[in-house]
């Protein structure tokens, strides 16, 4: 079952396409990926999702309902971790819980449970009634997080949810939205980690420039676009010209990168094979979702 369908998604500002044509069908219980370069399109298309911003075209259906008709019943479903810190610096981690709560009209003693059952989640207890400034950064983000579950969502919208994450504290929010999503939750994650995006997602969309280029699982991309292995070559300028001339006259798919040539689906022995000279300079090493990335949406900076 499809819990979040859409169908030509577009957002248009002035003259800048942010979100060209996007279609996307998201199953219930999957963690689903948004993989991009920044200005990608990936916050404006999660905006209009989350019914914060209209569409300039298409439509949106979550569980069955179109966005535009039923955008209340649809927020109150939705659980949003945005990137961006923005709990009140004027109250206690446990009154910003349950200022929270106040909007979905959760009980005060439910909000309470549930304030308690979060914290406890992630290992916020002992800060209960501390301030905000008091909180480091890792703290901030895992009670962001914490927050975006007090209203019990069906679907979980996370924007760098690990962002500025010691390795402990990423792994504490890993593990905790594997058990989330064996829960039954739905998760839509926004994220330029690799790692983050290979542990988590059933299936990642890698967008650029507003349009989804490439969706599957993590694996089958990687296998599809570069291989299960990536051979690695360091070349001098004077010997570049005759090893391009050699992968191209053996027709094998690389990339030059700076002072190296990277050569994809080089598992197979015979990919090399007769490569007297070059076989063995060929370091090779496991794909990563990030030579995928690479890939498809380059290598320079987009500002």
């Amino acid at each position: 079952m499809f819990i979040i369908k859409t169908r030509n998604l577009t957002k248009r500002f002035k003259d800048l396409l942010a979100v060209d044509d996007v279609n996307l069908a998201i199953e219930e219980s999957e963690c689903f990926g948004l993989l991009g370069p920044n200005g990608a399109g990936k916050t404006s298309l999660v905006k209009m999702i989350t019914a914060v911003s209209p569409p300039t075209r298409g439509d949106i259906q979550v569980l069955g309902n179109d966005l535009k008709t039923h955008s209340r019943q649809v927020k109150a479903i939705l659980g949003v971790v945005p990137q961006l810190d923005n709990l009140d610096p004027d109250l206690t981690v446990f009154q910003n819980l349950m200022t929270f709560a106040r909007y979905f009209n959760i009980p005060k003693d439910e909000a309470r449970r549930r304030s308690t059952g979060v914290l406890r989640l992630f290992e916020l207890e002992n800060k209960r009634n501390s301030h905000i400034r008091e909180l480091s950064g890792g703290m901030k983000r895992r009670l962001l997080i914490a927050r975006g579950l007090i209203n019990l969502p069906k679907i979980l919208v996370l924007d760098e949810p690990t962002i500025g994450l010691d390795p402990q504290g990423k792994y504490l929010v890993w593990h905790k939205l594997a058990e989330l999503k064996s829960q039954g939750v739905t998760q839509l994650l926004c994220t330029q980690n690799m790692e983050e995006a290979v542990a988590l997602c059933d299936r990642v969309a890698i967008m650029h420039q507003g349009k989804i280029l490439s969706l599957d699982a993590p694996r089958k991309l990687i296998s599809r676009y570069v291989g299960n292995e990536i051979g690695e070559m360091e070349v001098s300028s004077e010997e570049r010209g005759e090893i391009i001339k050699t992968l191209t006259s053996r027709g094998l798919d690389f990339e030059e990168v700076g002072d190296k040539i990277h050569v994809f689906h080089v598992e197979a022995d015979e990919m090399t094979r007769g490569m007297v000279n070059l076989a063995g300079r060929l370091r090779r090493r496991p794909a990563t979702l990030e030579d995928v990335f690479f890939r498809l949406t380059g290598r320079s900076l987009v500002e």
